[in-house]
């Protein structure tokens, strides 16, 4: 059996009935509708935790997705029917309880009854609105979630779009005024533009393009890709810098993030194939590969790939979370498909065994958030939360599933 063949079965079981099926049977919220906020590490469920715009969307995002690929796939799952419910239900969720119906825009949180609690807009919360959205339309044909995701592009395009300088600005206040903190977490530094935010809206539209092929999204989906090959991508050490003031420059010091260089390296590429113009694409291709190339500083040699660096200090977190290693596989098995790299599937295989060996949960479902240097377990962090979501090893899957390799 081919490797890849292998990788695909393995990945199909793990998908189904690992990390979808903990989603399905510990997330629904029947007391108070869509979906609890919070399982800790220790798989204990908080049942009043406050619910995040992003998991939602994330959740929408996945199942939606996952139902979509698995009608496609044989044989047929019997879980396909669950898969579209528990799309419907983010998605109701969503459009009942996080769009913000006076000033427009999404909540970033409403607490477990579905009352608004955080209410500032941030656009990297509306993106994921618009993936999630425009996904369940990709998948089920629904024209009112095509229409509420467009809606949301262009709110993004209308309150964030910096018409002096370009690109987009993080987060405002509710009824779209300046903010003084526009941090996407504790954990960001506070600056008025992100790579982060950036990636995931070059990511919704590149979605959207998909079922709403228009010039004028065409026209938004270039200049963000244009501004990641001209802005953020730093052409002295092609990793990509993470902060920025208003007019570019680099905030925050010398940063390393190898999980989101990895990251957008495919879905930069991703997002060029879609839009389909030739220039582009001729342009991109290299920065692709380079950018991978360069990630790799951050690969362990059990597989692993290190989260971020900062130069500047010598500080590195060497926690290896379960993003990062999701998207160190998407990753370099696109180098494989579209480059023929073959030393990249080694590397995609080598971080699959050890997600294979160190962060699926097999006996409560899901992964952990990671597994520290030592070796020991990350159960402080959650199992289930504001950040910890079915997307980045869900799309792990599906990517895998859906790429013909």
């Amino acid at each position: 059996m081919k490797e890849t063949e292998k990788l695909k079965q393995e990945i199909r079981e793990v998908l189904e009935n690992n990390i979808l099926q903990f989603w399905i049977e510990r997330m629904q919220d029947h007391d108070h509708g869509g979906f609890y906020g919070r399982i800790d590490g220790q798989n204990v469920l908080h049942k009043e935790a406050d619910k995040g715009a992003i998991l939602n969307a994330r959740i929408l995002w996945t199942f939606s997705a996952a139902y979509r690929v698995f009608a496609h796939l044989t044989p047929l799952t019997p879980h396909l029917s669950a898969y579209l419910d528990m799309a419907t239900r983010a998605k109701d969720y969503l459009l009942n309880h996080f769009i913000d119906k006076t000033y427009g825009g999404v909540y970033w949180s409403v607490n477990y009854l579905g009352q608004p609690k955080d209410t500032k807009k941030q656009f990297y919360a509306i993106g994921f609105a618009i993936y999630g959205l425009s996904e369940y339309a990709r998948a089920t044909g629904d024209q009112n979630a095509l229409k509420e995701a467009v809606k949301l592009y262009r709110c993004i395009e209308y309150h964030a779009l910096d018409q002096e300088y370009n690109g987009y600005i993080e987060a405002m206040t509710r009824n779209w005024k300046p903010i003084s903190d526009m941090r996407l977490s504790e954990h960001d530094a506070n600056y008025p533009k992100s790579q982060n935010t950036h990636l995931h809206i070059m990511e919704p539209y590149t979605n959207l393009y998909r079922v709403w092929p228009t010039q004028e999204l065409a026209q938004s989906l270039r200049n963000v890709i244009s501004i990641f090959l001209h802005n953020i991508l730093n052409r002295e050490t092609n990793h990509l810098d993470l902060f920025f003031e208003n007019d570019w420059t680099r905030g925050a010091g010398h940063l390393e993030s190898y999980g989101h260089d990895i990251e957008c390296s495919w879905l930069m590429h991703e997002a060029a194939l879609v839009l389909g113009d030739r220039d582009m694409l001729k342009e991109m291709e290299p920065v692709v590969q380079t950018v991978a190339k360069a990630s790799e500083k951050g690969l362990n040699a059990d597989g692993s790939m290190l989260h971020e660096a900062n130069v500047d200090t010598g500080y590195i977190d060497d926690d290896p979370q379960w993003w990062v290693q999701a998207e160190t596989v998407v990753g370099f098995l696109n180098l494989y498909q579209h480059f023929g790299d073959r030393s990249a599937l080694e590397k995609a295989l080598h971080c699959w065994q050890y997600i294979k060996d160190n962060l699926i949960d097999y006996e409560q479902g899901e992964w952990y958030w990671s597994r520290r240097s030592d070796g020991t377990l990350n159960t402080v962090d959650d199992k289930a939360g504001f950040w910890k979501c079915p997307y980045h090893n869900g799309r792990m899957c599906l990517e895998i599933l859906e790429r013909d390799f």
